[in-house]
Order: structure tokens, then sequence, then C-alpha cells
């Protein structure tokens, strides 16, 4: 069947779903971005008197590729025509104002991806920024992504689960920050003049999401001696499966962060406290799409009872031996839903094999939720202090503190004459050590983990063949 074509400019008519990899203006504005990115120090700028900086005429001629390319191709994506000529502006403008700290406010505001949220639908980025859990300096970084919005998840979205800003996405292809374990794209990670009022989109790559997570589960359950139920481990092997379970989960995390019986001080603002708290935000988040997605499968809808396997196998195998060790708030939140499940004997270690007893899961998840919701409904009539002190006492009942800890020794340990924010200071970089078990499953694990760095779901589907 022929395919519908676009009217673009007064002459040329391009097929709006052409891949933009397979043009080859692609490979010449990724190997443009990639000549840049080296040049950039941490804030994006060029300083061209440091040791082994460019000349400035082929810093130049790079960004000038750069733009050729991306004018070469936004006729492919006519919905982001005018984000591409914002785009190409500020491109310019950087090199013409001498590569300093780079703005791309204007072309960012232009880019407005959650307004056509239509599966299958992809987007050109370039933009310098960092990479959140890949690289931390805002160089410049160019990607080819697709949308992924199933019919259900759109119908999900508007009756149950309102999240207006929210894009599922797939990798097409990406630069060297995404090379990384990075699997999200902010608009905050964008360097600008000034911050924007308010972002119009975020968006999570559900496909590497998804391939990171059947590697490393399928590694543990073979590690562990986990006997899986065979639709669980059908859901393992299977990627699209997989992706579909992880975009409702994110569609789900991320409307949480605004919903329920928060503390007055809201999470989402950026502020100095103890990396427990954060752990329990993100847990609070994920338990809150578990606990909904046992109500969607009661509902008939099949990627519920998956969004429940993957949060619980992700949470409680990557999660706590996933980075360093130091305020791993991510890791935290796996090792407490892990010692929650463990006290009550709900996964059990015995025999050296790892058992679930799957008929009580949901229940005693569930559970915990209540838990850390009510610890979070309290709060509001707790000084801020208080409050991390209670919610310090619902870590430390599952979890051990470091002996050397201040905060595990209770207020008395502490001086109160400072304000909560100094108190942080007495926090230990690694707070609540891992267990013995979660010691020797890093050692076997770490290979597994580290060989999903900047994967795909393409590189996912090779191995499985």
């Amino acid at each position: 069947m022929t395919e519908m074509l676009v009217q673009v400019g007064s002459e040329e008519r391009v097929p709006p779903q052409s891949r933009v990899v397979d043009h080859p203006a692609w490979p010449v504005l990724k190997d443009a971005v990639e000549q840049i990115r080296p040049w950039q120090a941490e804030d994006g700028s060029i300083d061209f008197d440091a040791e082994g900086a460019p000349d400035r005429a082929d810093a130049e001629a790079a960004v000038r590729r750069a733009a050729q390319a991306v004018e070469e191709l936004s006729p492919l994506l006519p919905h982001d025509a005018a984000y591409h000529e914002a785009l190409v502006k500020d491109l310019r403008r950087w090199a013409d104002e001498g590569f300093q700290v780079p703005d791309f406010l204007d072309s960012l505001m232009a880019f407005r991806p959650a307004e056509i949220r239509r599966d299958g639908l992809q987007h050109l980025v370039v933009f310098p920024m960092y990479t959140q859990n890949g690289n931390p300096d805002r160089n410049l970084e160019a990607v080819v992504l697709r949308m992924v919005w199933p019919e259900w998840l759109a119908e999900l979205e508007a009756t149950r689960y309102d999240n207006p800003l929210f894009c599922g996405i797939t990798f097409e292809d990406f630069t060297g920050g995404y090379d990384s374990n990075s699997a999200v794209l902010f608009p905050e990670t964008v360097a600008v003049r000034e911050t924007p009022e308010s972002f119009t989109w975020g968006a999570i790559f559900c496909d590497r999401e998804a391939a990171r997570f059947r590697r490393v589960t399928e590694a543990a359950v073979g590690i562990l001696g986990l006997d899986l139920p065979e639709d669980i481990a059908e859901m393992v092997h299977d990627q699209e499966r997989c992706q579909q379970a992880f975009v409702l989960w994110d569609m789900i995390h991320d409307r949480a962060h605004s919903h329920g019986d928060l503390p007055f001080d809201p999470f989402m603002i950026k502020q100095r406290q103890p990396f427990w708290m954060y752990g329990l935000e993100e847990l609070r988040c994920d338990l809150t799409a578990f606990k909904e997605a046992v109500r969607l499968e009661t509902d008939g809808f099949p990627q519920g009872r998956d969004v429940q396997y993957a949060v619980l196998f992700d949470r409680m195998f990557r999660f706590p031996v996933t980075g360093e060790r130091v305020r791993n708030y991510d890791g935290l939140g796996g090792q407490l839903l892990f010692a929650y499940l463990h006290r009550h004997d709900v996964v059990r270690w015995t025999d050296n094999k790892l058992s679930i007893d799957w008929r009580r899961a949901p229940q005693a998840t569930n559970q915990l939720c209540d838990e850390i919701e009510t610890l979070y409904r309290e709060g509001i009539d707790r000084p801020k202090l208080v409050h991390w002190l209670k919610a310090y006492e619902l870590v430390s009942a599952y979890l051990s503190p470091h002996p050397a800890s201040r905060w595990a020794k209770g207020a008395d340990a502490l001086d109160l004459t400072q304000p909560p924010r100094k108190l942080v200071d007495d926090v230990l970089p690694d707070e609540f050590p891992l267990s013995m078990f979660y010691e020797a499953l890093a050692k076997k694990l770490k290979n597994v983990i580290a060989s999903t760095k900047g994967i795909t779901a393409e590189a996912t589907e090779r191995a499985v063949a």
C-alpha cells in the first residue's frame, strides 16, 4: 500500500514515517556531534585555550555540518518542524557567540512531544545536556527515538492515570552520552539560560529498561535457583511484553510523585535531605504502581500482572547491587522491599535457593506501601527533623544501619542546635550497608549488570537468538 505523503514547502513530498536513521544525513549529524563532544567542558562550553582544544574554525565547521544535517532530516518529521527550526538557530548562535555555555532554551520550549502521543511516531532530538545515570557533563547529544503509546495505554491515561506530560519512548540510535546506563530524556537536563516556570514533557526509554530487566533477571533467577511460574518465565523472555509492562509502570510511577498524602515540603523540589527520604519516595511510587497493577489485573489488563513481577524483580535483583554505595537511594529501596518480604515470610532463602510465595506477594507488597503512605500522611503534622527520624525508624526496622551511624543512636546523638539540612552531614555515605545475601549476589551479578551499559532491545534480541 502506498504510504501517505505530506507536503513540505511548495515542492517536495516525503513519507512521514521514513526512518531518520536510514537517511544519509543521520550519520553526518551523528559524526558531527561526536566530534564536538570531546571538545566541550563540563558546562558545555568550548575553551579554545585549553590543551588539546580545536581550532575555532574546526568547531564552527562541525556545528555547521550538524545544523545542515538537521535541516536535511527535518522534512521526515513535520510534527517537529518548529523545534528543528529553533534548534538550528540555537546551534548557529552558540557558534556565533564563541561557544560559551550553550543556551538552548528556545529550542527546548519548541520541542513538545507530549502534544502528539502516537504509537511509533519518531523524533530527532539534539540538545547540550547531561544524561542521568550516564554522562554528568552538558555535552551535545543526538538521539532518534520513537513514541510508545498503544491504544490500551492511551485509554488508561485518559480514564485512570492522567499524566499529560509523560512519554514512553524507544531508541532508534544515539550518540555517546546514551551509550551508558541512562534511560531517560528529561528537559531539566538541557543547558539553558534560565529554568522555565514549567516543563511540558518527560520521557523514559522503556525498551532499555525492559532489556536491562530481562538480562539481569534471567541471570539472578539462575544464580538463586528461583523457580518461575510458566507465565512469568515467558514474560522475562519476551522483549515486547516487558516493554509494555515498563511503559505502564513508568507512567503510574511518574504520576505518583504528585499524588497522595504528601508531606507539606514536596519531594519533587530539589532539597537537601537524607538519602533514605529519596529512597522511600522512589519506592513509594514503585509500590503505588504495583498496587494499581494488582487492580488492573483484576480488571482484565494482562499488563497489570506483568508490572507486578517487573517491580518485584527489578527492585529486588537489580536495584540493590547496581551503582556505587554512596547515597544509593534506589539500592536502599530495593533492599527494603526484599527485607520486608523476607520478614513476612514471602521470600525465603533456604538451602542456597530462593523461593517466593507468589500467592502472598501482592498482599505483603501492598502492606509495605501502606506503611510508607501512613508515614507520609502523619508527616504533615511533624517538624521536618521528626519526620526524617520517623522515616529512619521505618527503614531501620527492616534494615540494619551501619554500626558507626549517629542517626541510628537517635536524636540524643545529633547536634539539634544545627538546622536539619546541616544534620544531613552526619549521614554516612552507606548508612544501610548491604546484607550478606546481597554482598554475595553483587559479586555474582556485577559482570551481568556491567554488560547492560548502553543496552538496546535490538542487542538483547541478538543475544537471545
